[in-house]
């Protein structure tokens, strides 16, 4: 079966997202049946609340693709710039994030 990225809205921050085609097989390899509800960082979060681990400090940014406000678990630098988890994946998987 060939899958199709999807984008998706999260339940918890209302931000979209992507689930990319390898997530969704990932998903059917392992009988997930329903597709993910939250953000990747909302899943993170609620991950390591249910781990009683302290959460991340995280910083307000403006994606430099496509201008969506999000937030990252570092301290951006000026020179340097800041995506949001679709537009990462996408500069990413073309080479040019280094």
């Amino acid at each position: 079966m060939e899958f199709k990225d999807k984008t998706l809205t999260c339940r918890e921050c209302g931000v979209n997202f992507v689930f990319t085609a390898g997530e969704q097989g990932f998903y059917q390899e392992k009988g997930l049946l329903n597709e993910p509800q939250r953000c990747p960082a909302c899943r993170a979060v609620r991950r390591r609340e249910r781990s009683g681990a302290a959460p991340r400090e995280m910083h307000p940014v403006v994606c430099a693709e496509c201008g969506t406000s999000t937030t990252v678990p570092f301290l951006p630098r000026n020179d340097r710039p800041v995506y949001c988890s679709s537009c990462y994946d996408k500069v990413r998987l073309a080479g040019n994030v280094g």
